[in-house]
C-alpha cells in the first residue's frame, strides 16, 4: 500500500464521516437555537427545556436518516474493500 492510498482511504474516511454526522448535527443545532430564542422571548430559565427536546427530536431525525448514513458507509466499506483485493 502506497502513501497515496493511505491518505485517500483517510480522506474518504473523514469525509464519509462529515457527511454521516453533519445532518444529525444541523438538527440538533437548529432546534437548540429555537429553543434559545423561545428561551429568551419568554424569559423562562429552565435547563430541561434545552435538552430533552433536543434529545427527542436528534432521536426522531437519527431513526429517519439511518438508511441515508447506513449506504454512505457502505459505499466507504465497498471502497476500502476494492482497495484490499486489489492488492491481493
Amino acid at each position: 500500500m502506497t502513501e497515496e492510498i493511505a491518505l485517500d482511504v483517510g480522506y474518504q474516511a473523514i469525509l464519509t464521516m462529515l457527511i454521516v454526522s453533519a445532518p444529525i448535527m444541523l438538527v440538533g443545532l437548529v432546534v437548540g437555537l429555537v429553543i434559545a430564542i423561545f428561551q429568551a422571548l419568554t424569559q423562562i430559565q429552565e435547563a430541561t427545556l434545552t435538552f430533552v427536546p433536543r434529545i427527542l427530536v436528534v432521536f426522531a431525525s437519527l431513526l429517519v436518516l439511518t438508511p441515508f448514513m447506513l449506504q454512505a458507509l457502505e459505499e466507504l466499506m465497498f471502497y476500502v474493500t476494492d482497495l484490499v483485493i486489489g492488492l491481493g
